[in-house]
């Protein structure tokens, strides 16, 4: 069994881990490899909002708009859409993309991703950009099956059976910089305005969660399983985030059905929130009584089925420099995304 951490990103830790060193987790996960010569990575979010069914002509332009920038020179070696009704009432997709090489994304992004929030107000439409491009040592990957999702995606491989998680703090413990750092959050998020265009400059160390689920090659009892007695049980915890996060940290949450290039929901999704801190998840996580249901219900159907469990589960975690992100919002509602910081 291997470290979560990379041996080329291990050093002599100041701050200890949560676990001993003979620690054996209860069931196998992986992580996303990447080469060494990786230094930093980016995930882009390029988010359309509006309200009403159906969606408005200017909302699928938009969208083709993204798919077609995507797929140009330059683009992303792997994206995803999928889609949301936020806490108040809109519809937000999401076009998200990952590249493993900033200086590829700065080239594409200055020839066709910057005019993204530069609408028109005619169109009745907002649009948004969440963009993080961390270090390496600055997040992490955890997967139960052997499909990468998100940024492993662009990842060389997936690890061995790694020795981090099924405890809380896993998450922390499989960060590299975690090793020195306290990855506490610093500053004040503020906001720039001009017109309906909305830059939110961050404060340090905002953290990122997408957690996510594919439950694609489950069947019959199983799948009723997940359907009934846990999904609804993690959509009431993504709910509460999303309407009531603030009151533990949570900025915004998006709970994300994933799409095909029709527009179709798939059976994929995954819930998506920006945070204050990495600590103010964790809290949530190990003792608030939404989370404390979502755990009890996944560990119920895990124990039931055991290694027949067919339910594919992943998250990756980001905590990221303030210089590491960038958040612009054109036309959008005062809660959306990290305008939730600061509102």
């Amino acid at each position: 069994m291997e470290s979560a951490i990379p041996k080329h990103l291990e050093c002599p830790r100041t701050r200890q881990r949560r676990i001993p060193d003979d620690y054996t987790p209860p069931f196998p996960a992986t992580v996303a490899r990447f080469k060494p010569t990786v230094k930093r990575v980016v995930m882009a979010y390029f988010g359309v909002q509006y309200r009403g069914t159906p969606s408005p002509a200017a909302a699928a332009q938009a969208l083709k708009a993204i798919a077609d920038a995507f797929a140009a020179d330059q683009g992303p070696s792997h994206w995803d859409r999928a889609h949301c009704v936020d806490q108040a009432g809109f519809t937000n997709v999401i076009s998200i993309g990952y590249w493993d090489d900033p200086a590829v994304f700065d080239a594409w992004f200055a020839a066709r991703g910057a005019s993204w929030t530069h609408g028109d107000t005619g169109t009745g439409i907002g649009t948004f950009v969440e963009i993080l491009r961390p270090a390496m040592e600055r997040f992490e990957t955890l997967f139960s099956g052997d499909t990468p999702e998100g940024i492993a995606a662009v990842a060389d491989r997936l690890s061995d059976e790694v020795q981090e998680h099924a405890y809380w703090g896993g998450a922390r413990d499989r960060i590299p910089l975690s090793q020195t750092d306290a990855l506490a959050p610093a500053g004040m998020p503020r906001v720039t305005v001009d017109g309906l265009r909305q830059r939110v400059t961050p404060h340090e160390n905002v953290c990122l969660i997408r957690s996510g689920q594919d439950w694609t090659a489950t069947a019959d009892e199983e799948r009723r399983m997940y359907l009934q007695d846990v999904e609804p049980v993690l959509r009431a915890g993504m709910d509460f985030l999303r309407d009531e996060g603030a009151q533990v940290g949570c900025f915004a949450n998006r709970y994300m059905m994933v799409v095909d290039s029709n527009g179709r929901e798939i059976e994929k999704s995954f819930g998506m929130s920006w945070w204050k801190s990495l600590a103010a998840l964790e809290r949530w996580a190990e003792s608030h009584p939404t989370h404390v249901a979502i755990f009890g219900a996944a560990m119920k159907y895990l124990g039931t089925l055991g290694p027949a469990a067919k339910l594919k589960l992943y998250h990756e975690v980001t905590v990221a420099a303030a210089g590491e992100q960038f958040f612009e919002y054109f036309n959008c509602h005062p809660k959306t995304g990290m305008l939730g910081a600061v509102g």
